[in-house]
Order: structure tokens, then sequence, then C-alpha cells
């Protein structure tokens, strides 16, 4: 079915049952994210409640389905010299790919953070194969600056992640 693109927005308690079940279809199927068990709406909650205390943009893209997905940015590190540098979380519903609708969320996520004081986003991506999220960070400036190795273990596989960053200032 298409769909018809529609707003983003903060994202609110009443969110976290759609953004948990996002993320649920990742961990199970996916290697996007190195998490196994996938988080419970609650933990969501109290994921967005922290970031919207500390100032940083938690955002979800809407359409004429619903919910077509979710993106944030949190501390890079909890060292005070880091806090300016923030990683970016982007996530769309299944289906939801390829419309636009995670140009736009990254776009807003970046633009609220570069306002709240962010000065560098880091990207940790799973390198499983699927070159899209690389193309969209991509697209938004975002360059590569490393690889780790091996790193995560995730469906019977060894996978690497690539680090990219982008300068906001």
């Amino acid at each position: 079915m298409e769909t018809t693109p529609g707003p983003i927005r903060p994202a609110t308690a009443d969110d976290a049952a759609a953004i948990a079940a996002i993320y649920a279809h990742y961990v199970e199927h996916s290697v996007a994210t190195f998490d196994l068990t996938a988080p419970e709406p609650g933990w969501w909650t109290a994921k967005l409640t922290d970031l919207a205390a500390a100032g940083w943009p938690f955002l979800v893209a809407e359409d004429s389905d619903g919910l077509a997905g979710f993106g944030y940015v949190a501390p890079w590190r909890g060292k005070p010299a880091y806090r300016q540098t923030v990683e970016d979380t982007i996530y769309l519903a299944p289906g939801r790919t390829g419309r636009g609708a995670g140009r736009a969320l990254l776009s807003a996520v970046l633009d609220r953070a570069r306002a709240a004081g962010a000065r560098q986003v880091i990207a940790v991506v799973a390198d499983g194969g699927d070159p899209s999220s690389v193309r969209l960070h991509a697209a938004l400036g975002f360059v590569e600056v490393g690889r780790l190795r091996a790193v995560g273990f995730k469906h019977g596989r060894w996978l690497d992640t690539l680090l990219l960053q982008a300068d906001l200032t």
C-alpha cells in the first residue's frame, strides 16, 4: 500500500509501543542492531524521557499508515569532554524504506541536535551487507572514519561496524 508522507514530531510516551515494535523487527530479523532481545515499551518511554530531559531530540515520522519510523541522538560517551558529541539512531518501520522518510527524519534529528549544542555526530552502522544506512548517512554529510572488525556476533556470523561522522558546525 502506498503511504502519504506526514509530519515529523517529538516522540511521546504514547509512541512507545509502536517504537518498540519497529525496533523489535530489526532485533529479530536483521543485524542493524546488535541487541539480541528487544526492549519493552517502558524502556523506550524511559529513554525518550531521559533524552528530552537532557535536551536531545527523539523524533518520530508519521505517514497515512501510522508511525513510519523514529530517530534520536544520545551522548556518544559519558565523559564530560564528549558532551557536544552525540550518536544518532534511526529506524524505519518495515515497508517504509525508500520513500524519503528516513532522510527527512534524520535531517530533522540533526537540525535539532545542532540547535541543542551538538557539534559532532557519530553513526555506528553494522556492516551486514545492506548499504542503505550508509547511503542515507552519506547523503546527509557523514563520512566513514573507521571500521571495527568482527566486533559483533549475531545470526551466526561475525560483523564489522562502520564509524561514520558528521560535523554540525
